[in-house]
């Protein structure tokens, strides 16, 4: 009878979840441990514990930090979307720790992470990680349904681009919590060397809904192919606008006007055209370009130095584009926590490695260190 009822209330579960996500609250210091949880992250790294980054005396104070998640008109609040991942997961925390590192008032940022059901490893074992290497760090780990999206993605040029956990961009009006009305969306390649707080004040003006660094040298007809530019009606869908290539990796987004405007119907309904007859060869970038393209608010190439992965030729290296930096992003193929472990970084991903927690890697460099002592001891005694 016990196993039945433990059955039952399994099946009550699955039904009665929402149908894109459901949320593991984590406030300031509060952690839950789980039956073999240490022993599952602990697979996944180790990290090394973050330092502790206080608010300056400049920053606006917080009344009660418990309810930081639901004050989001509170204007010192900034709210940062991620996925989070086990492929990613060293990215992701590279990505924290440089906001944390770079922020004015690191204590009034709030990290919202999107885990996917069925990774492997659980959604709870991955905020507990999270936890344990930023200990006061404010965040919520909400668990995408990756069967809302799955029958509507199509075959990529690159493998890694066909997981549904990069598609949660699409549902983050679905996903988030309604208190939520404005958010940054960030990849977990990128490292940010500003304040945060900078991008966060972007304005979106008229009724624009995201903002973005835009690149319109880009040849927009590139990102789609014949079946659409032949099509006798598609591309009147983006007549009267000059739409502009824009990376979706770093987005500012009005979660309000993206409620109303139904915007994640209008990404569903080009990706199921796209299932039809198949109008790009990229992931989940071509609808945001097809519905956004021309309407973006444009934010300082500053904020997005991205193609730092290279191209899809193994070794391939990229160099920043002209122009200031405040945030690297390591889109494409390569990724720098692999490279470096591999030795054969590109010359770029070392300014990735000071922001990397990753304690086997820091424990390798100690090593090396005392061998390094150890071999001029013995030059010394020579």
């Amino acid at each position: 009878m016990r196993s039945n009822a433990v059955v039952l209330a399994a099946v009550l579960c699955l039904f009665l979840l929402p149908p894109f996500a459901v949320g593991i609250r984590t406030g300031p210091g509060r952690i839950t441990t789980v039956n073999g949880g240490r022993n599952a992250f602990s697979k996944l790294g180790p990290f090394m514990e973050a330092p502790e980054y206080r608010n300056g005396k400049e920053c606006a104070s917080l009344v009660n930090r418990e309810n930081f998640v639901s004050s989001s008109n509170d204007p010192s609040l900034v709210h940062i979307a991620m996925t989070l991942d086990s492929e990613y997961l060293r990215g992701s925390i590279a990505a924290v720790h440089s906001v944390l590192r770079h922020a004015s008032c690191p204590e009034n940022v709030f990290f919202h992470f999107i885990a996917a059901e069925f990774d492997s490893a659980s959604p709870r074992v991955l905020s507990q990680l999270v936890r344990s290497t930023f200990p006061s760090l404010s965040f919520k780990v909400y668990i995408f349904r990756e069967d809302t999206v799955i029958n509507l993605i199509s075959s990529s040029i690159r493998q890694a681009l066909e997981n549904p956990l990069n598609y949660a961009r699409n549902y983050l009006g679905d996903i988030l919590d309604r208190s939520v009305d404005r958010v940054i969306y960030l990849d977990s390649d990128v490292i940010v060397v500003d304040d945060i707080t900078k991008l966060w004040n972007t304005s979106l003006t008229g009724t624009r809904v995201i903002g973005a660094p835009e690149y319109c040298h880009a040849n927009f007809t590139h990102y789609f192919t014949s079946n659409f530019w032949s099509d006798p009606v598609l591309p009147g869908q983006i007549s009267g606008r000059t739409p502009c290539y824009f990376n979706t990796g770093v987005m500012v987004m009005d979660m309000v006007r993206w409620r109303e405007g139904s915007y994640r119907e209008k990404l569903e309904k080009w990706m199921q055209l796209q299932k039809k007859m198949r109008i790009y060869d990229l992931g989940s970038l071509p609808p945001f370009l097809l519905v956004f393209g021309g309407n973006v608010e444009a934010i300082d190439h500053r904020w997005n130095q991205h193609g730092l992965g290279g191209d899809n030729i193994r070794g391939s290296c990229r160099s920043l584009h002209p122009g200031p930096v405040s945030l690297l992003h390591w889109s494409g193929k390569g990724k720098p926590w692999v490279r470096l472990d591999e030795k054969r970084a590109c010359p770029l991903d070392h300014l990735w490695e000071p922001y990397d927690l990753y304690k086997h890697k820091i424990e390798r460099v100690k090593d090396q260190a005392l061998l390094w002592f150890a071999s001029l001891s013995e030059l010394a005694d020579d």
